[in-house]
């Protein structure tokens, strides 16, 4: 497991993860993160904003991996298709509003559920 400490934040990133990748594809603070047999879900809030991406367990061969994000009232925000070892980031207004979020990884998902409320 990789800690980096950077202004005072911790960022904590999984194995297969290198921690610069980890720190730089959502930014602000890990909110929630739901594992799943073949994956993990990680859901950040910075400001006004919430930001999710779906890593793969095990990176390597090209698998069908998505990443949907949505806040209440809005449209559900997806990055999906054939990715080595992560789907997203995507991003979506969060201010005052609770989030949901699912990743999937070779038919395998986690979902939150609403959060951030």
């Amino acid at each position: 497991m990789v800690v980096l400490t950077a202004t005072g934040a911790t960022v904590l990133a999984g194995p297969g993860a290198s921690g610069a990748e980890a720190a730089s594809v959502c930014s602000g603070r890990p909110q929630k993160t739901v594992g799943f047999a073949t994956g993990e879900l990680r859901v950040y809030k910075n400001r006004g904003y919430a930001c999710a991406v779906t890593v793969a367990k095990k990176p390597g061969a090209r698998r069908a991996m998505s990443v949907s994000l949505q806040s209440r009232g809005g449209n559900p925000v997806v990055d999906s298709g054939d990715y080595t070892h992560r789907a997203g980031p995507v991003t979506v207004h969060a201010l005052n509003r609770c989030v949901r979020a699912t990743g999937v990884v070779s038919g395998k998902k986690g979902s939150t559920g609403w959060i951030l409320c």
